[in-house]
């Protein structure tokens, strides 16, 4: 089977896990317990901490909060800085930041959504054109889960604080974290990334958080994570998300330039008569997403994997609607939107996987044309 859906999840790194395991086996101690054991695993749970703030730059400038998931530190960032006013984001964002910011409307807060263009991404002037002096957060995806549109998150980020240096601006970073080479900008005050997106467990997340900001808690409880997080941690997945980190930053920027020139080489070798490209040429590298205008990316989706190709459709957590929401804000038709496939790469991907994926998915297009051709017949 040939995985082409790693934007959903990737495959949990082997290594990281050997290395983790003591912590289901030896280390099962709660990190909270006051004797040696719960001191020892407390003490590698600051030492994953450490890693993940270097992955970004952050040491000194920011604290690491562990969630369950990105779609929960996305969740806090929210429902903590957007509290007075109006909250802007886009009309592109995962639902894990669209969903909590429609939310706020039954909070008394208005949410305000700017226009993204028909690759995924969004211009500053369009999030500016939304601030005003009540604004109190703005949310703009780092990478867009669907197309692999980049924004300029430091850039925009600047000038939000130009116009409001009041405001809050907060980033869903799940698909930018591991995969781009970046170090996070001092204007950026929150940042939410998840482990499973690049090897590690589902069921760990973290939110970055400036030094000295304010938040709410989430959960209430224990006072676990600076009494922003209650609940004994999943130290097993905290580890495990540290050695996956530690890891994919050591080749992030070979795995760049590699996966690049394979995104490339798939796009050369589609049926351009068959695919429309939709991903910006100068987005990630881990994502490229297409149409097979006309057709059922559902139906195709079934067909490719009984071929032995795996591949999504756009989001996964958008899975039971027929089209994309996010797709449907770049503009796209109904036709489009029907036969939209995603492809996402990891660092594992290959060569041979490439131009085999290539080959199933034209001949798999071309079976599916002429079987709804015939049927029209």
């Amino acid at each position: 089977m040939i995985y082409f859906d790693n934007a959903a999840t990737t495959r949990p790194d082997e290594e990281a896990l050997r290395s983790a395991a003591e912590f289901t086996t030896d280390l099962y101690f709660n990190p909270s317990a006051r004797y040696g054991g719960g001191f020892a695993v407390s003490k590698k749970l600051g030492e994953a901490r450490e890693t993940l703030l270097k992955t970004l730059g952050g040491t000194g400038r920011f604290d690491l909060i562990f969630t369950s998931c990105g779609t929960e530190a996305d969740n806090q960032a929210i429902f903590s800085g957007g509290k007075r006013g109006n909250v802007v984001t886009t009309a592109g964002e995962h639902a894990a930041v669209y969903s909590s910011v429609n939310e706020l409307k039954n909070r008394g807060i208005e949410p305000r959504f700017a226009p993204v263009e028909r690759d995924g991404s969004v211009r500053c002037e369009s999030i500016l054109h939304l601030v005003d002096e009540k604004t109190s957060l703005v949310s703009v995806v780092h990478v867009n889960n669907e197309t692999g549109a980049v924004n300029d998150i430091g850039a925009i980020a600047r000038a939000v604080k130009q116009k409001n240096p009041r405001t809050l601006f907060h980033s869903d970073g799940v698909q930018a974290f591991g995969k781009l080479s970046f170090v996070l900008p001092q204007e950026v005050d929150l940042y939410a990334v998840s482990a499973h997106k690049i090897g590690g467990l589902k069921g760990t997340g973290a939110l970055f958080k400036r030094k000295g900001l304010a938040l709410d808690p989430y959960l209430f409880g224990g006072g676990q994570e600076g009494n922003l997080r209650s609940g004994t941690e999943n130290t097993f997945g905290i580890v495990v998300f540290a050695y996956a980190a530690e890891k994919k930053f050591k080749t992030v920027r070979s795995d760049l330039e590699r996966l690049g020139k394979m995104r490339e080489k798939l796009i050369s070798l589609l049926d351009r008569e068959i695919f429309t490209l939709l991903s910006p040429e100068k987005g990630s590298p881990y994502i490229l997403t297409v149409s097979a205008v006309g057709m059922r990316g559902e139906v195709l989706q079934r067909m490719l994997w009984d071929r032995g190709l795996c591949m999504g459709t756009g989001s996964a957590c958008s899975s039971k609607n027929r089209f994309s929401r996010v797709m449907t804000a770049c503009g796209y038709t109904e036709k489009v939107l029907d036969g939209v496939l995603r492809c996402s790469f990891s660092p594992a991907t290959t060569e041979r996987e490439i131009t085999e994926a290539a080959e199933i998915l034209n001949s798999t297009a071309r079976e599916y044309q002429n079987t709804v051709l015939q049927s029209r017949a």
